[in-house]
């Protein structure tokens, strides 16, 4: 029996179109769009045609860079100035590795969503963009870069910064980390690679 998140994982390359579209819509040439979000124009063209999987802060980077929403990218429809979500009534939606609920609704200033980080890092970029970002831990260790800082959250713990810090997060216990993340929707972020550690 196919599950709603798997139907999501399977739907993800509809998405692709989309994707095209928006940058399209925004004046944005696969170079420059690739630039702004920190990838090669080949990845950007490879997730474009649906032959690779976006990760979720993929998704947050591109979602602001084109000016929308990871619901809008996804093909997600729930109603329009709804004011509440249900969480029995939504599945979780694959990114990457991560597992997210939508926790808001579209047409807002802020995103709110829910969402699962396994074990390790979110990969080799470091986020940096304009606007605000929040999150509570709700069960698992988080650990926070922020800057040259990194601070270390358990269940309970909340963060509230300023995202032109260079920010990166990673679930730092072995059965991963559940938060909530609420992230204010201004202009595209800019990403920033780290080294590669292994001199590739």
């Amino acid at each position: 029996m196919t599950t709603p998140a798997a139907s999501a994982a399977e739907g993800l390359p509809e998405m692709a179109p989309r994707l095209r579209e928006l940058r399209r819509r925004r004046g944005l040439t696969l170079e420059a769009a690739a630039r702004r979000a920190g990838l090669s124009p080949a990845h950007l063209s490879r997730l474009e045609t649906g032959l690779r999987q976006p990760s979720l802060p993929m998704l947050l980077a591109l979602a602001r860079i084109y000016g929308t929403t990871v619901a809008e990218l996804l093909g997600e429809q729930p109603p329009e100035r709804e004011p509440v979500i249900r969480g029995r009534h939504r599945e979780p939606v694959p990114a990457g590795a991560w597992d997210y609920h939508q926790a808001g609704s579209p047409g807002r200033a802020m995103q709110a969503l829910r969402v699962f980080v396994p074990h390790g890092v979110q990969g080799d970029l470091v986020r940096v963009h304009p606007g605000e970002e929040w999150l509570h831990v709700v069960a698992g260790r988080l650990r926070l870069s922020l800057g040259d800082a990194v601070h270390e959250l358990a269940p309970g713990d909340s963060a509230h910064f300023d995202s032109i810090t260079p920010h990166r997060i990673a679930a730092d216990s072995p059965e991963g980390a559940e938060l909530l993340f609420v992230h204010t929707l201004l202009q595209a972020p800019e990403l920033h690679p780290l080294p590669d550690r292994q001199g590739k």
